[in-house]
């Protein structure tokens, strides 16, 4: 069990502690934190600094030393491979912990004037997944529905009721993942493959980014993310789509398991998006939208994206 400073470091992560962390991690760091910007909050605050070329990412508590950790070394492997990946800042000691929260530092990329495209996408996971791992680099297995229980308590403003319907379809889920049979092997895995974690930096090449979540396991984890927002949710043209899965070679509905992944990739985003229905009245509005259709699984997913 996590400890009683662990958890309080994860409740209420807001943009004005998450700003506190930065200040102190950059001073222990020896960087210039003043002024630096806020670009996203949500399982991370991302901060660019104005005074380096660098991204700070402060996660939400000790509970996520570990991935912290993995993400740096990760990083480097990757680098080494010659694989386009974000990389760590190499001349600090990392993850620094500030407060109870794990911060790193990661060198800014560049964007050039263009966003990935879905063949792009399918294309960095197929040359990923041909990868293998070294021997010296160990990794936990794919972390399906892992932060379920600490998302569920640690929101606030969701009625009790929903808490008692996650926690529920949660146990639904394990029962219906246990029972996957896989039909590939092995191997590195993003564990969060959607085409928001590319860039394309300012010469075109494309950067995989946020190696939070990565894993070995089965490939099928990373082609769900796009599988299930374009059957689901009508984010990608069909054009899109083909595209994907022509670069990657396969096109994950056709496996007998999708129907319990693209459960599980619903209930990931929804129970995601509900740590921030504080934050304001879209994404609070969002939240109910999205816990409404997983309450009915033939209702139409007209999410938004968040």
């Amino acid at each position: 069990m996590p400890s009683g400073a662990a958890r309080r470091a994860g409740e209420g992560f807001t943009a004005a502690g998450a700003t506190r962390v930065l200040g102190a991690a950059c001073r222990q760091a020896g960087l210039d934190g003043d002024r630096a910007s806020l670009i996203r909050l949500g399982e991370n605050a991302l901060f660019r600094l104005a005074a380096h070329p660098v991204v700070a990412r402060i996660a939400r508590s000790t509970e996520y030393l570990e991935s912290a950790r993995g993400e740096v070394e990760v990083s480097r492997w990757l680098s080494r491979e010659g694989f386009p990946v974000t990389r760590v800042v190499d001349d600090l000691e990392q993850p620094l912990v500030v407060d109870g929260h794990p911060v790193t530092f990661w060198h800014l990329i560049q964007e050039g004037n263009r966003k990935a495209t879905y063949g792009e996408l399918g294309a960095v996971l197929r040359d990923l997944h041909s990868l293998r791992l070294p021997d010296t680099l160990s990794l936990p297995p794919y972390p399906v529905l892992d932060r379920t229980e600490r998302r569920i308590k640690a929101a606030v403003d969701i009625p009790e009721d929903d808490r008692a319907f996650l926690r529920k379809r949660a146990h639904e889920l394990r029962d219906r993942i246990r029972g996957l049979r896989f039909g590939s092997e092995k191997g590195p895995v993003h564990g969060d493959a959607h085409v928001q974690n590319l860039m394309v930096d300012r010469n075109g090449q494309v950067v995989l980014i946020d190696l939070e979540r990565f894993s070995f396991d089965f490939p099928e984890w990373d082609l769900m993310v796009t599988a299930t927002e374009h059957h689901s949710l009508g984010w990608q043209t069909k054009d899109e789509y083909s595209a994907f899965v022509g670069a990657y070679g396969r096109d994950l509905r056709t496996w007998p398991g999708f129907p319990t992944v693209r459960a599980v990739q619903e209930f990931n985003m929804t129970t995601w998006l509900m740590q921030n229905v504080s934050e304001s009245a879209d994404t609070a509005a969002e939240y109910a939208r999205r816990i409404s259709s997983l309450r009915n699984k033939d209702a139409p997913r007209d999410w938004k994206p968040g």
